[in-house]
């Protein structure tokens, strides 16, 4: 294909591409400040294929990611929020030599060449941009959470990112008409395939640097902004700052809210404020979504996440792939990465004729709407029962007091495992915990034990770190 920012400065130059606060550029500024930026940054000379990249939202940095396209340049994309024990691992594991970084970065990184945006030469040279992108063409890598193990690069290509965009269209209606508010990061997945869909789409982009919830619904309440992306967490801010009734701008019709389950209590808080929440799954590997809710399905379908996107197929199988009613869900799509980086057998022992095991379980009613019960790797087996934890904090995100729950599996000489949970809130006593859970749970999911939090740990994307909690499991305090 040609050259998206290329073609689309052709197709709408006056077109406004995207804003930041009071800023905004058209396509076809974005295309001569690219231009710009990319001879700056070729003056560094760096010979590597991949340059890496740690920033947040902002005007510079989304120029800096159409500069590194415009070179030809793969983007590792890093996390900001990690420490730098953690992103050195991930420096020397996809082999750069150069790492670009915002200037409220500070941290000195284990890499030869470490350069702020204002470090770049203020000088530009003429530089000829590529004129086409190759479908198999890797043009980023994300290292995944890692909530369970060390974790892996991700390879997306153009491809990958066209067909996710294709998907989402066909699904949301998008169009050239539409504005997307990017609150989610860059650096994952969410907030770049935000900027990616930009560029495809012909749309305007959003960028906010920081979430702010009242900053957020202000903006959605009196500007003309249509789409937003949100994790679990972050729609529940929205709503407990959105004043009773309250509701966004007329235009707006696409609140894709997607990284993990949502508690039943949010989503009827949703239905008050006449939100339309459309709940999605995907992951890093499928370049977001691959699932999603139809915007005339929200009302009687919203526990469901929806039904696969065009581009995609999904079926509920075993471990063995055998079909089964309730099981792994195995998904077949060309959003699928072409694999992890430097580990060429982990992709592989996932697949099986074509079909890639996610890990996660769920199910499909009767008309063929997915419901996800969790990881694999999260599930509890407790006497021959499956327990998934996110349905136990789904039930208890309802109980007063409680703020924040996380449910675990410890090993247990009787039943093998049983579920421990630990939890932030206001004058909490286990026993109102075990009662509150008794009343709404079969007894063997409710947990045996409560500890209170001394961090709440979450991915940057907002996901819990539940291994983090189970590492620190003993040192802290059992609720009596």
């Amino acid at each position: 294909m040609e050259n998206w920012l290329i073609k689309r400065a052709r197709i709408t130059p006056n077109r406004v591409a995207v804003a930041y606060g009071k800023e905004q550029l058209t396509f076809a500024e974005v295309a001569s400040a690219a231009q710009d930026m990319a001879g700056k940054i070729d003056q560094i000379q760096d010979g590597n294929q991949r340059v890496a990249l740690i920033m947040t939202n902002s005007m510079t940095g989304y120029l800096i990611i159409m500069a590194l396209q415009q070179l030809g340049k793969t983007i590792v994309f890093i996390n900001r929020r990690l420490a730098p024990e953690e992103i050195n691992y991930q420096l020397k594991d996809s082999g750069v030599t150069l790492v670009l970084t915002d200037d409220d970065y500070h941290d000195e990184l284990l890499i030869k060449q470490q350069v702020k945006f204002s470090e770049l030469p203020e000088n530009t040279v003429n530089i000829k941009s590529v004129t086409a992108f190759s479908d198999s063409f890797v043009t980023s890598i994300m290292y995944t959470s890692g909530t369970t193990s060390r974790p892996k690069g991700v390879m997306q290509t153009y491809q990958n990112h066209f067909y996710s965009a294709m998907g989402s269209a066909i699904n949301l209606g998008i169009t050239s008409q539409d504005s997307w508010l990017a609150a989610v990061p860059i650096f994952h997945i969410s907030g770049f395939s935000i900027v990616m869909r930009g560029l495809i789409y012909g749309m305007r982009v959003v960028l906010v640097n920081k979430f702010d919830p009242k900053k957020i619904n202000a903006m959605l309440i009196h500007e003309t902004i249509t789409a937003m992306s949100v994790v679990p967490v972050m729609l529940k801010q929205l709503l407990a700052e959105l004043p009773e009734g309250t509701d966004y701008n007329s235009s707006f019709r696409a609140m894709l809210l997607g990284g993990g389950p949502t508690d039943q209590e949010t989503l009827v808080k949703v239905k008050q404020h006449h939100l339309p929440v459309i709940q999605s799954y995907g992951m890093t590997e499928t370049a977001s979504q691959i699932v999603a809710l139809a915007p005339s399905d929200i009302e009687t379908k919203l526990d469901s996440v929806g039904k696969p996107l065009f581009p995609v197929s999904v079926a509920i199988r075993d471990r063995q792939g055998q079909p089964a009613k309730f099981g792994n869900i195995w998904i077949q799509t060309p959003t699928l990465t072409v694999g992890y980086l430097n580990q060429p057998d982990k992709l592989a022992n996932n697949m099986m004729n074509g079909w890639f095991n996610t890990e996660d379980f769920g199910f499909f009613d009767d008309e063929g709407f997915l419901y996800i019960q969790g990881r694999e790797g999260d599930m509890i087996s407790s006497g021959g029962e499956n327990i998934f934890p996110d349905e136990i904090e789904s039930v208890y995100s309802n109980m007063p007091g409680l703020n924040d729950i996380v449910v675990i599996g410890i090993k247990d000489e009787t039943w093998g495992q049983i579920p421990v949970a630990v939890v932030t809130g206001n004058s909490l006593t286990s026993e109102a915990l075990i009662n509150f859970g008794k009343s709404k749970l079969a007894h063997y999911k409710v947990p045996k034990h409560f500890y209170e939090a001394r961090t709440w740990h979450r991915t940057a994307s907002g996901k819990l770190q539940r291994r983090q909690f189970a590492n620190e499991l003993s040192e802290l305090t059992e609720l009596n």
